[in-house]
C-alpha cells in the first residue's frame, strides 16, 4: 500500500501505519486499504506530526544501540551522539565482571545504563535521576532487566560506600545554556529540565566534575556529553583527569573521555 498524501516523507507515514495496523513494514506494503478506525487513527497521529511532535514520542519507544526502550515527553529522546558516548564507554573498559561498578548519571530513559547492561551483564549498573517524571520511565525500561534506579541529584543519589568504587561513570546531563533557540520540535516538547543547564550550559557539567574524581576508582573512566562548544571548558573542569574529546558522527567534538590515573601524581589533560 502507498502511504495516503498526509503531506509527511513516505518513511514516516509507514512508520504511523505500521503504528496504526500493527503490521511490519512487509506487511505495510502489502496492505491494499485500512478501515474506518484505522483512517481515522490514522489522521490523528500525522495532525500530531505535522504540529512537530516527534515521531518517537507518537510510537513511544526509541532503538539505542541494542535496546529497545519506551519514551514519551517526560524524557529525552537519546540521539545518534549518545549512542557514539557508549560505543566509546564499551571500548574503554573493555570487560566487565560482577564486580564491576557502572554507573549512569541523569539518566532520563535509561538508554545508557541500559545498553551498557547489555554490554556487560555481569557489572552492577546503577542509574539515577532527580526527575520524577523521568524516573518513572526509567523505572519502567530498567528495573526487570537488572539495573539498579535511584533517585537524586548527581552523586548525592548513590550510596556513600560506592565513592571511590565505580569503574565506568557516565552522563548525559543538560549542556544548553538558558535562553539558548531550539528548533521547535526541540524546544516544544523535550523536558526543559534535560535540555537547559544555566547561563553558559555548564552548571551541571561543572558540578558533576567538582566530585567525579573522588567518586571513580583509579583505572576508572568518565564519559560525559558536551555541547559543541564546550571542549575546552569540558577539559578545564576535568583537570584532574586525562582527558580526550571525541568527535561525534557529524565531526563535532561532543564526548568528553577522563581517564583517572592509577597514580598519585596528576599529570593534568591531555
Amino acid at each position: 500500500m502507498k502511504p495516503p498524501d498526509t503531506g509527511l516523507p513516505d518513511y514516516e507515514a509507514r512508520r504511523l501505519l505500521q503504528l496504526v495496523t500493527g503490521l511490519d513494514a512487509a506487511g505495510v506494503g502489502l496492505l491494499e486499504q485500512f478501515g474506518t478506525d484505522q483512517e481515522t487513527r490514522f489522521r490523528e497521529l500525522v495532525e500530531r506530526r505535522l504540529a512537530g511532535e516527534p515521531l518517537q514520542y507518537i510510537e513511544g519507544s526509541v532503538q539505542f544501540g541494542p535496546v529497545q526502550l519506551k519514551v514519551d515527553s517526560r524524557v529525552l529522546i537519546p540521539r545518534p551522539e549518545t549512542e557514539v558516548l557508549w560505543e566509546r564507554a564499551v571500548e574503554a573498559l573493555g570487560e566487565a565482571d560482577a564486580n564491576t561498578v557502572i554507573v549512569d548519571l541523569g539518566t532520563g530513559s535509561g538508554a545508557l545504563a541500559l545498553a551498557l547492561k547489555h554490554a556487560f551483564p555481569a557489572a552492577r549498573v546503577y542509574a539515577t535521576d532527580i526527575d520524577p517524571d523521568a524516573l518513572a520511565v526509567a523505572r519502567d525500561n530498567l528495573e526487570d532487566k537488572g539495573v539498579t534506579v535511584l533517585a537524586g541529584d548527581l552523586f548525592g543519589a548513590l550510596p556513600f560506600g560506592m565513592r571511590g568504587n565505580i569503574d565506568l561513570l557516565v552522563a548525559n546531563p543538560p549542556y544548553v545554556a538558558d535562553g539558548d533557540e531550539l528548533p521547535a520540535e526541540v524546544g516544544d516538547f523535550e523536558p526543559p529540565v534535560a535540555l537547559f543547564a544555566g547561563p553558559d550550559g555548564d552548571e551541571v557539567m561543572a558540578r558533576l566534575s567538582e566530585q567525579a574524581f573522588h567518586w571513580v576508582k583509579p583505572g576508572g573512566w568518565v564519559f560525559v556529553e558536551i555541547g559543541e562548544t564546550q571542549a575546552e571548558r569540558a577539559l578545564a573542569l576535568f583537570r584532574d583527569f586525562r582527558c580526550d574529546v571525541h568527535e561525534d558522527l557529524a565531526g563535532r567534538p561532543r564526548i568528553l573521555a577522563a581517564y583517572r590515573p592509577t597514580t598519585s601524581c596528576i599529570e593534568g589533560s591531555r
